[in-house]
């Protein structure tokens, strides 16, 4: 099994060589991105494998990153510092509330009754 990093060399070389990075633009690739995506979901619904959806959202996001000087370990390590220390808890409609939001504290009780 090839690593993340191992993967995300692979993925911009096989872009590149079918001039994706070079003549594609970021705004078309989350045009794509946005098409896996609804991909993705028509599986989650139908309950069918998702592996391949997955790995097509990180393919174009591998796009985006690299048409924009970036790649997916420095934005998922920007991601993770930015949620490491979050606090809220997930509602029952599967929603998250951040501790930060204005109504927390209602929501919070409401949550705990």
């Amino acid at each position: 099994m090839k690593t993340l990093s191992k993967l995300e060399e692979l993925t911009i070389k096989w872009s590149e060589d079918r001039g994706i990075i070079q003549n594609g633009k970021p705004t078309t690739q989350g045009l794509k991105l946005v098409s896996e995506i609804g991909e993705l979901c028509d599986n989650l619904i139908k309950g069918n494998d998702i592996k391949d959806d997955i790995g097509d959202c990180l393919v174009v996001l591998c796009n985006i990153a690299k048409m924009k000087g970036t790649n997916l370990v420095e934005c998922w390590n920007q991601a993770y510092n930015d949620i490491k220390d979050r606090k809220g808890f997930l509602n029952a409609e599967g929603n998250f509330i951040k501790e930060e939001d204005r109504n927390y504290a209602k929501l919070f009780e409401e949550f705990h009754r």
